[in-house]
């Protein structure tokens, strides 16, 4: 289905003429969230075709559950997913001025993440859109989540120029990944052991601060001295690839040796020590394959030290850089509806019969 078409299909639905209206729906891991996004059409010279206007942007987390677990059990996070969408879609709606039953269907189509993720918090995502789809008679859209955490991108700055160089981090994934157009992708680097929140996670409960460990960190890193500690930096060789593991028994190693070290300090040049890695690697990537512009995206991505040290090198580099609003840095369906307007017009609608995918990859060209 092309672009048009699809527009022209909005428009049969009861849209406003050339705005093509989504609602989507995230619950990958422990954030149930619904959005609406509404896209028009954009002015000659932006990166994707469209402007998009975030009408409602909902995110239920479930940090307060988890956190006595000391981290996010699978079971207990689907069935958080089924106790709040019924009440997160309705505020999404509410807030973006629509109303459920209209007639005809208040938006044009219904998204959800279907992968990566943990499987059952993604069917029960997938499981709700499909079954709005189904009841409005609109098409169903399922969106890779790194792929929303791309276009994240394109809900702040459409006309960012392209190529791009984007490092999404996150307590699953670290990599980094060059956007030369919407849909074109390349993996240029990705860790090869733990993901760089999983690193903060763990150094957090090795530290006795709890759960989550990465804003724990940082916060405490404030107050410590980031060169108190010289913790190596992992892999920092000539590739594009991350190791965080030994950063993290570094830590380990050295609390042991020094108990009476102050935790600040550790926190402070720990921090230190993986922020420099990622954005060491990300510039040289991105100064490699001649990107024009570099972007923060994920979880990770809203660390004040990582966000202060990425706009400072990227400029130094010439690099016009992005660092979203830390709202679109975590998980989120605005980004999961910013992807599935671009999915929708490429590739038509997802098949009905299509279910969801826990190791599900960012499609490469």
């Amino acid at each position: 289905m092309s672009q048009q078409s699809t527009l022209e299909s909005a428009a049969e639905n009861g849209s406003n003429g050339d705005t093509v209206t989504i609602m989507a729906i995230e619950t990958s891991c422990d954030e149930t969230s619904v959005s609406v996004v509404t896209a028009s059409p954009a002015p000659d010279g932006s990166a994707v075709p469209f402007v998009l206007d975030v009408r409602s942007n909902v995110v239920s987390s479930q940090i307060d559950i988890h956190a006595a677990f000391g981290g996010v059990v699978p079971e207990v996070a689907s069935r958080a997913h089924l106790e709040m969408m019924e009440a997160v879609t309705a505020q999404a709606m509410d807030e973006a001025g629509l109303t459920m039953g209209a007639e005809p269907p208040a938006v044009d189509a219904v998204a959800a993440t279907c992968g990566p993720g943990l499987v059952g918090a993604l069917l029960v995502g997938v499981s709700a859109a499909k079954g709005m789809a189904l009841a409005w008679d609109v098409p169903y859209v399922g969106v890779n989540h790194m792929e929303g955490h791309l276009f994240a991108t394109f809900l702040e700055r459409p006309s960012i120029e392209l190529p791009m160089v984007v490092l999404l981090v996150s307590g699953g994934h670290t990599m980094i990944v060059e956007v030369s157009a919407p849909g074109r992708y390349r993996y240029l680097g990705s860790t090869i052991d733990d993901a760089a929140g999983e690193a903060f996670d763990k150094v957090a409960r090795y530290l006795g601060l709890g759960y989550p460990g990465g804003p724990l960190i940082d916060r405490l890193a404030r107050e410590g001295d980031r060169k108190a500690i010289d913790f190596p930096r992992g892999l920092m060789d000539d590739s594009f690839d991350f190791s965080f593991s030994g950063m993290k028994t570094a830590v380990v190693n050295y609390v042991r040796r020094y108990p009476d070290v102050s935790n600040a300090d550790v926190a402070a040049s720990f921090q230190e020590a993986v922020v420099d890695v990622l954005v060491t690697k990300t510039i040289r990537a991105a100064l490699s394959v001649g990107a024009k512009s570099v972007c923060l995206g994920g979880g990770v991505a809203a660390n004040s030290r990582l966000r202060e040290r990425f706009a400072e090198e990227a400029g130094e580099a010439g690099l016009e850089s992005l660092i979203p609003d830390r709202s679109f840095c975590t998980d989120n369906a605005a980004m999961i509806a910013a992807a599935a307007h671009w999915r929708l017009a490429a590739d038509g609608p997802s098949p009905l019969d299509g279910g969801a995918d826990p190791s599900l990859l960012l499609p490469t060209t």
